[in-house]
């Protein structure tokens, strides 16, 4: 693959082509979608270059390499040859995942809120995008066909996110910051 030009000028008037070359307004529902995709990959990119825990920073890497895959399945009208697709077995791997992380980290007593370290916020910012993401895929699975995975994906992605972030305190010895309820403040 080669990029050799960053600007097209074919957006100016407000449209975007889609893998295969279909034409639609950028303020479609799937391009939202898709784009919105492309932030939630930005930011655990922040959370994989903030993290000094080998094993976490795979999972993430592997992370972005699969919203990159969806945002080209989103991108696209109907499946292509070659097309890689995150699946029953991409979900599998984040439940994996979420089970090994939280075999370290104490059982939970409160609702727990962002924050005690860098990488802890970054990761439940990473949650929280994560969650507007799938909202968007949702909404445009009510219109139009999609990949059945992807809202399944990123709603167990969100919870790696949290156990990931929970891991991250335990592991640098940080402890949580509990949310305490209205009186007890």
């Amino acid at each position: 693959m080669k990029i050799n030009k960053l600007y097209t000028k074919t957006g100016d008037a407000g449209k975007t082509r889609l893998v295969g070359g279909a034409e639609v307004p950028k303020t479609s529902v799937r391009v939202e979608a898709y784009g919105e995709v492309d932030e939630l990959n930005s930011v655990i990119g922040i959370c994989r270059t903030e993290c000094d825990i080998e094993s976490l920073t795979k999972q993430l890497e592997s992370i972005q390499h699969d919203l990159f895959d969806i945002g080209s399945d989103l991108a696209s009208l109907s499946p292509w040859e070659g097309m890689i697709r995150v699946d029953s077995n991409s979900i599998s791997k984040l439940e994996g995942w979420i089970d090994s992380l939280t075999e370290h980290v104490p059982e939970l007593t409160s609702f727990v809120l962002p924050g005690g370290t860098k990488l802890n916020s970054y990761l439940h910012l990473a949650r929280s995008v994560c969650r507007r993401t799938e909202r968007s895929v949702l909404r445009l699975a009510e219109s139009e066909s999609i990949n059945i995975s992807i809202p399944i994906y990123l709603n167990r992605l969100s919870d790696f996110l949290f156990a990931a972030a929970r891991f991250e305190s335990s592991e640098k010895k940080v402890g949580e910051y509990l949310w305490i309820k209205g009186g007890g403040r």
